[in-house]
């Protein structure tokens, strides 16, 4: 989505409702996640974790405000996987219920949109849903961000395929046409020139594609040996399922989404085997706040309540809040600029990893490679290899 577009789709919306600044007893948080529609799957990761560390928060006594314990309202609604409702949804919250401050939904599209509401009202909003670089390369000073970078989310996976034996030659990228997908194949290609694969195919397709049979042929004439997929979880899944359909196996193939979710191992069974993928966060004791312990302690509990795993998505979410609560307190005050240079400032360990912005609003994360193997996902690379990949990929009745 273009600048010109989120512009026009705030000023529709805020021609329906006016602003105003009203103060609030309590701190009150907004937000439109995706509780259902086609990415309720992923939505739900933000709805249970932000409610999730506002309970915690409150529990542990709130937020002290000049002197003042303050507590954390949520207030938060369902844009129904639909950017212009998002859009309308986030205008209200500011106009009518009266937000202190914002929270992001899941999608870097709907971000992007939805960020210019923060930044026309100069109100905070801090996400973990959007990470394509087009957010941040607006010069908005009111959006914040806890993804590492779309345009590096293979970077480890191809400094980990350089020690892989025998080393891919040929390499294809595919992704779908959105703002992330789009970002991470900006980023991509001439990453994997610069580090000496030959790139034999790049190709877009649209999203939510269910038809790969082309696809897969081209990849099977064009003799590619690895397969970067930058897409969807359910695009993902389809490309799998057609990949062992029209038997093509790979020496590896990598995902930007799909890996590191239950969910998908579940729905694929030993199809999954020996997929890679990639996460900015996994479970361990060395990871801390002061409101969760540690993040094996925060992942069980989270489980324990919601009755599924948490992955990046959610600890992002956590973080996302917590952020607020270091940054509210530094500021002394709920004055949104305040807060917002506070934001800025901020620098603390939470259970997602340490939280930093960056100038434009995003922090930095590396990516760890992950692999599933037996069904569950191994730790294969981070700054150097940590685990023994399954490589190359076994055939598919060898699984």
């Amino acid at each position: 989505m273009n600048k010109k577009y989120a512009l026009n789709l705030l000023a529709a919306a805020v021609a329906l409702a006016g602003f105003s600044a009203t103060a609030r007893a309590d701190i009150t948080l907004g937000a439109s996640v995706q509780e259902t529609g086609p990415v309720a799957n992923t939505g739900r990761y933000y709805r249970d974790a932000y409610q999730f560390a506002v309970d915690k928060i409150n529990a542990a006594g709130g937020i002290m405000v000049g002197g003042k314990k303050e507590k954390l309202v949520l207030k938060m609604v369902d844009n129904q996987s639909d950017i212009n409702l998002s859009v309308r949804q986030y205008v209200q919250l500011l106009s009518q219920d009266k937000v202190n401050f914002l929270l992001g939904p899941f999608d870097s599209s709907f971000v992007i949109a939805d960020s210019a509401v923060a930044e026309k009202y100069q109100v905070p909003m801090v996400q973990g849903g959007g990470a394509s670089d087009q957010i941040y390369g607006r010069g908005f000073h009111y959006i914040f961000g806890t993804l590492p970078k779309a345009s590096d989310y293979f970077s480890s996976t191809l400094s980990m395929m350089k020690e892989l034996s025998p080393k891919p030659a040929k390499v294809a990228l595919l992704y779908a046409d959105d703002a992330f997908d789009s970002s991470v194949a900006t980023g991509t290609a001439p990453k994997i020139k610069a580090e000496g694969f030959d790139l034999v195919q790049q190709q877009k397709y649209a999203s939510n594609s269910s038809d790969f049979g082309s696809v897969i042929a081209q990849l099977k004439a064009n003799g590619a040996q690895a397969v970067l997929v930058a897409g969807h979880e359910t695009e993902v899944l389809n490309f799998i399922r057609q990949s062992k359909s029209l038997n093509y196996s790979p020496m590896m193939y990598s995902f930007t989404v799909g890996v590191p979710s239950a969910d998908f191992r579940h729905a694929l069974g030993k199809d999954a085997e020996a997929a890679f993928g990639m996460t900015p966060w996994l479970p361990a004791q060395k990871l801390k706040d002061q409101w969760f312990g540690d993040s094996a302690q925060f992942a069980q509990a989270y489980k324990s309540r919601f009755g599924y795993d948490p992955d990046y998505h959610a600890a992002s979410a956590i973080a996302d809040v917590e952020a607020y609560v270091h940054a509210i307190q530094a500021a002394g005050s709920l004055d949104p600029k305040k807060v917002r240079d506070a934001l800025a400032k901020v620098n603390f360990e939470s259970v997602y990893g340490p939280i930093r912005f960056a100038a434009a609003g995003q922090i930095n994360l590396p990516q760890n490679v992950i692999q599933i193997q037996g069904g569950q996902i191994v730790p294969i690379y981070g700054t150097k290899m940590i685990g023994h990949a399954v490589y190359p990929m076994p055939a598919w009745n060898k699984r």
